[in-house]
Order: structure tokens, then sequence, then C-alpha cells
């Protein structure tokens, strides 16, 4: 699998440069009183992630309620809020938070959508992935913030609903984003989130992303806030 990543780099621009910082700049849906932030190079992140072997047992969906009322009082929930947050053009909502009209850029394949029932709300680290790296060990109430967590931009992104089926439940040493552009991004928040909410990484996926921080992704810079 490592493999194929190194060939599909082959794909990326030479002239590509990384995001510094890797979140949506119109991606508002930050909590307030929100932990000073930590930046730190791609490569060092990574170092910080702990290597250790995932275990699925007992994992259900059900296990990460969501999506729930959200973090504004406005009568949506979160997967609206995140919709509202992350539009390039606002929607309008209507009496409970129907959504109509916006515009979205779905950055994993750089498409441009205009009906909000086209995306999917991606959880960053997918459910089951985070169960396998240390949710199974949470409380209820800490998963349910994980999977409704509005207090990283790059915890949950609207993105088309073909791509986020395409990525299921897998991590970045089995499924990239088709875009090349956003592969550099996308490892970033992938390393955020999991520091973020201190969670682990298997070999097989802690070398994939070692080959992206020592090759083309070499000068992307990780932010994330712990989580409370």
């Amino acid at each position: 699998m490592i493999k194929n990543l190194l060939r599909g780099f082959g794909a990326l621009s030479l002239a590509f440069v990384p995001l510094l910082a890797p979140v949506p700049a119109q991606a508002a849906h930050t909590a307030p009183g929100s932990r000073a932030a930590e930046v730190t190079t791609l490569a060092d992140a990574i170092g910080l992630v702990q290597v250790d072997t995932e275990d699925r047992t007992g994992y259900v969906r059900t296990a990460f309620r969501h999506w729930n009322s959200g973090a504004l009082a406005d009568g949506c929930n979160t997967r609206n809020e995140v919709l509202l947050a992350e539009a390039i053009v606002a929607p309008t909502a209507a009496a409970g938070c129907k959504l109509s009209g916006g515009t979205w850029l779905s950055y994993y394949d750089g498409q441009e959508v205009t009906d909000p029932g086209a995306l999917d709300i991606d959880h960053m680290v997918p459910l089951a992935e985070a169960w396998d790296s240390g949710a199974s060990a949470w409380t209820p109430a800490r998963r349910e913030a994980y999977a409704n967590d509005q207090g990283a931009a790059a915890s949950l992104v609207a993105v088309t609903a073909r791509t986020n089926r395409q990525k299921s439940d897998q991590d970045p040493a089995e499924w990239l984003p088709p875009s090349p552009d956003a592969q550099c991004r996308y490892t970033g928040e992938w390393v955020a989130t999991k520091l973020r909410w201190q969670l682990t990484a298997d070999v097989n996926e802690h070398e994939a992303l070692q080959v992206f921080a020592e090759g083309p992704c070499e000068d992307t810079v990780v932010t994330y806030t712990p989580a409370p």
C-alpha cells in the first residue's frame, strides 16, 4: 500500500505549495474559548502520534451519537452548522434549519456543489478508525463530543458523498483524496485530528504518514488544539 502511495505522488504538481495551516479559510465552526493551538512541522507532528495496534472489537457506529443539536443555539444540528460554516456562498436557512441554495467546494475532489443534499459531513478520522485508535475506552459523552466536534475546523468537513463513501473508514495508508492538490492538506488535517484527540496510529498508517512528511508534504505545517 505504501508503494501505491509513492506512485501516487507522481501526480502531485512540483509547484504545489502546502497550506501553512491545514484548515479551510471559510470554516468558522471553531468553538470560543478553546485552548492555545500547537503548531509544528508534519514530520514532528507524526512523531508525536503514538504507534499501537488497532482493535475494532465491539465497535458499532451508534456508539458515537451524532448529529446532535450543534454548538450554537440556532436551531440547527451539527451537520447543518458545518454546512453553514463551510459554504462559499451562504445558503438560505428556513424553518427547522432546512437549507436551500448555497455553494460548497469539496476539497477532496475539487468539486463545486450547490445542493446541500449531495454533501456528506466527513469525520476526518472516521468513527471506526477513532474506535480502533483509542475511542473504545472513552465515555459515551466523549465519543459524542468527538462525533460532533466543531472545536477544530479540520474535524468535520463537507465533501461530496461519493468521496466520503469511497474513503469509508480507511486511513491514509489505504485512501487519499482523488485531487492531488488536496493530499498534503489532508495528511496534515488527519495528523492534527489524531493529536487533538490523542488517538494512536498503527504501523502501516504511521509509515504512510512518514512517506508524506519526507516527500512532497515536507513543508506542511500542522496546527492542532488539544480537545477539552
